[in-house]
């Protein structure tokens, strides 16, 4: 359950991104960092930034003020990497909002949460 079930080095076809999350840089970054938003606040779309220093499993999700999950937006394995991934909240209320990265690979599991703000 941790994403490695099916994970196989000698193949590169799980590389593949989907539309939505883009690789930004060819840089590999020395440490994981989950950047704020930006913009924020932001009325309907903004744009979430972060570093993964070890490629893994990486879970990107949204939760409302109370905890419950509003959208994942990354869910799968990257390399590590600088990654940038568009956020549309156009269907939700004005509040406020967290976005927490989970990356979990063979060594570790490391994760951060960040506020962001929705104002229409």
């Amino acid at each position: 359950a941790n994403g490695w079930t099916n994970f196989r080095p000698d193949t590169v076809d799980y590389f593949i991104l989907p539309i939505g999350i883009q690789p930004i840089s060819n840089v590999v970054p020395k440490q994981y960092n989950l950047l704020q938003n930006y913009p924020n606040p932001f009325n309907p779309t903004t744009s979430i930034k972060f570093d993964v220093a070890q490629t893994g499993f990486a879970k990107l999700v949204v939760y409302d003020i109370l905890g419950r999950e509003i959208s994942t937006l990354v869910s799968e394995i990257v390399r590590s990497g600088q990654y940038q991934v568009s956020y549309n909240a156009s269907e939700l209320p004005s509040g406020v909002y967290f976005y927490r990265l989970t990356v979990t690979n063979e060594n570790t599991t490391w994760s951060a949460t960040k506020k962001l703000m929705l104002i229409k």
